[in-house]
């Protein structure tokens, strides 16, 4: 079933169609959202507001709909509207956006997923040190200073091997980095978009 077919389908309430394109993502985007949530529960049902809220507004769905980035967004604002209640969370900007929406067109899912455990690996691999400071910035989104302060390292150390890790890491992924990167890690609450990239 392509994308105009499907919005075909959804437009006029088929629920063949919205079983088909449950079948197709839920998956994925569940995958997706606990990378930003750290919770299988809470990834669903983020997931499932996101599929309801389609349901809801599948007669507005243009025939060229791009619904693969569209479902991605929408995980991710979902999320954001969540973690809005709890904390404050930087909006996403417009380049992060647009980063997103190249490599969600670019990358099937059997490729996105490949690249996204290659990137796992190669984080992985990365030095000791090295790994320790680039997951307390992406995953556990801390500052320069606070993870100078959490691994008694001076800010320069910190910036030293966040360099060294986005040099290797860029060797794999190329200019696919910030959105592969954006796709695992998300964007925390102390981040403003630039520090992803």
């Amino acid at each position: 079933m392509d994308n105009i077919v499907l919005i075909s389908g959804l437009k006029k309430g088929e629920s063949k169609a919205y079983a088909f394109l449950v079948d197709k993502y839920h998956n994925m985007l569940c995958a997706y959202a606990y990378q930003l949530t750290n919770n299988r529960d809470h990834a669903k049902d983020i997931v499932q507001n996101v599929f309801v809220n389609i349901w809801r507004i599948r007669l507005k769905l243009k025939d060229d709909f791009a619904l693969k980035s569209y479902l991605y967004r929408s995980v991710y604002n979902e999320f954001l509207n969540q973690e809005r209640k709890r904390i404050h969370v930087v909006p996403l900007d417009k380049k992060n956006i647009e980063a997103l929406n190249s490599i969600l067109e670019e990358e099937d899912e059997k490729s996105l997923e490949r690249l996204m455990n290659l990137v796992k690996k190669e984080i992985e691999n990365l030095p000791p040190k090295c790994k320790e400071t680039f997951l307390l910035s992406k995953q556990e989104g801390l500052s320069n200073i606070e993870i100078a302060e959490f691994l008694n390292i001076s800010i320069k150390s910190v910036e030293a091997h966040m360099t060294k890790a986005f040099s290797i890491l860029r060797k794999t992924l190329g200019d696919k980095i910030n959105s592969v990167l954006f796709l695992l890690f998300g964007i925390h609450k102390n981040q403003t978009p630039t520090t992803l990239l």
